[in-house]
């Protein structure tokens, strides 16, 4: 029970603040604020990037090796055999 009226409790001061349009009452609230959102921005930002990047690149290795036919390069199921390094 406690922690039931604890949670109520909570809810309680927040809505109230919410109510009365301070939810930050010291500076030490709205620079807490605008930390956790840089980092929620940053987070964000870099799993677009990895994204864009798995699309990106995998898009591009595929043009790339459907070059022309007579290079000195030649793919298998296992991988890509570099026939320059053969005797």
């Amino acid at each position: 029970m406690d922690n039931l009226e604890e949670v109520v409790r909570t809810a309680e001061e927040v809505l109230g603040k919410w109510k009365s349009h301070q939810l930050f009452q010291s500076k030490w609230d709205t620079a807490a604020f605008i930390i956790f959102l840089i980092f929620v921005g940053t987070v964000s930002l870099l799993l677009l990037l990895a994204c864009l990047h798995c699309c990106c690149c995998s898009r591009c290795q595929r043009h790339r090796s459907s070059g022309p036919q007579g290079t000195a390069k030649q793919e298998n199921s296992m991988g890509v055999n570099n026939l320059a390094l053969e005797p």
